[in-house]
C-alpha cells in the first residue's frame, strides 16, 4: 500500500447518543442521510417498538435497522446468535432472558432477510480493505479498554482495568478510517469529534470477553 492509501476517512456525521443504551442505534444514525436521519429521530420510540428491542440492542438488531434503510452491510460475529458466557457480566444477565427470543429469531431469519451474517472474526487487514474500498465499520468493544490518542478519553479508566482487572462494558463505535498504523473512529457516548486508537488498542478492545467479536460492515463510501 503506498503512502497515499495509508489514510483514509470516510466523513459521516458525528451523532451523540442521549441514553445509556442507544449507542448501537446511534452508530446506525451516523451511516444515515440526513433525510432518514430525521425520520428516524422523529419517529424513534414508534421504530424501536416495531423492531423490538425498545431499550436493549444486540449487533443483529442494529442489522435489521440497516436492512429497514436500505443501507448495505455485513455482520461478523463468533456467536450465531446468544453467548450464554455473557451471564457472568451482570448487566446482560439481567436482560439476557428478555431478549433471547427475539435475537434467536433474528439469526434464524436473517438471510431470508436479506442480511448477511459470517460466523467468523474480522481481521485488521479486512478491516483497513473494507474502510479503504468500500465503508466504514460498526464494532463493538468493551469501553473499558478503549483509548483515544487523541482526546485520552478512557486513559485511566484503562489503566486501572489493567492493572486490577474490571468487568466488561459493551459499546459500539464507527471506525471510520486510518491514518498509518492508527485506527480512526467515532464514539456516539462523546461530543462530535474524531477518535484515534492505536491498531493493537482498538482490536484488544474489539476482542475482549463478551464482544463475540461483532462487526458490521457498510458498504457506503462516505469520503
Amino acid at each position: 500500500m503506498s503512502a497515499s492509501e495509508k489514510y483514509v476517512e470516510h466523513n459521516v456525521e458525528h451523532y451523540q447518543q442521549r441514553y445509556n443504551w442507544d449507542c448501537g442505534v446511534s452508530c446506525v444514525l451516523m451511516m444515515l442521510p440526513r433525510e432518514q436521519r430525521e425520520e428516524m429521530l422523529n419517529n424513534f420510540e414508534d421504530i424501536c417498538e416495531e423492531e423490538g428491542f425498545r431499550q436493549s440492542t444486540w449487533t443483529i438488531d442494529l442489522c435489521y435497522l440497516l436492512k429497514r434503510f436500505g443501507i448495505k452491510h455485513s455482520m461478523y460475529t463468533t456467536t450465531l446468535g446468544v453467548n450464554e458466557d455473557c451471564r457472568r457480566h451482570g448487566y446482560y444477565d439481567r436482560i439476557i432472558h428478555m431478549d433471547r427470543d427475539r435475537v434467536l429469531r433474528r439469526f434464524d431469519e436473517a438471510t431470508s432477510r436479506g442480511i448477511h451474517v459470517r460466523k467468523q472474526s474480522l481481521g485488521y487487514r479486512d478491516l483497513l480493505l473494507h474502510l479503504h474500498t468500500s465503508g466504514p465499520a460498526i464494532l463493538l468493544v468493551d469501553a473499558t479498554l478503549l483509548v483515544c490518542d487523541l482526546c485520552k478519553h478512557n486513559k485511566l479508566k484503562a489503566e486501572f482495568r489493567r492493572c486490577f482487572g474490571g468487568s466488561y462494558s459493551g459499546h459500539y463505535i464507527v471506525v471510520v478510517g486510518a491514518r498509518g498504523s492508527k485506527l480512526l473512529y467515532r464514539d456516539p457516548a462523546l461530543a462530535a469529534r474524531l477518535c484515534a486508537a492505536s491498531a493493537p488498542t482498538l482490536l484488544r478492545a474489539h476482542r475482549a470477553s463478551g464482544t463475540d467479536m461483532d462487526a458490521v460492515l457498510v458498504y457506503r463510501d462516505y469520503r
